[in-house]
């Protein structure tokens, strides 16, 4: 009997690898204060690879955490399959809390390294 079941892992990473090619011309739309900005799937894919290289460069592997600090943008969703997509742990920081707060909790989580940008 034939299966209808998926013949490889659903991993992020395979999520990205199919994003960036089956459907590489479709955009992420990010809104901003100014408007909005757009880049494709492919280039988020590209940029994701980009940014998984770097934090190796900086010593992340295995189950290492990595702090974001980010608003909802094309940039996080970078890291958001990037990150997991090296086998890493993402760890999204509230935006709202107070500095001390921020610090106790990536402190706690034994983050590795954070990603910020406004």
């Amino acid at each position: 009997m034939k299966s209808t079941m998926q013949d490889a892992q659903l991993t992020i990473g395979s999520v990205l690898a199919h994003g960036s090619s089956v459907h590489g011309d479709s955009e992420v739309v990010t809104a901003t204060t100014d408007g909005t900005r757009s880049r494709s799937y492919a280039d988020v894919g590209r940029r994701a690879a980009r940014l998984a290289h770097g934090l190796r460069g900086l010593g992340v592997d295995g189950d290492q955490r990595v702090a974001t600090f980010m608003w909802n943008n094309a940039e996080h969703l970078e890291a958001y399959l990037a990150v997991p997509a090296m086998g890493a742990v993402l760890h999204t920081l509230n935006i709202r809390l107070t500095t001390e707060q921020i610090r106790f909790i990536g402190n706690h989580a034994e983050d590795r390294t954070c990603r910020s940008r406004r």
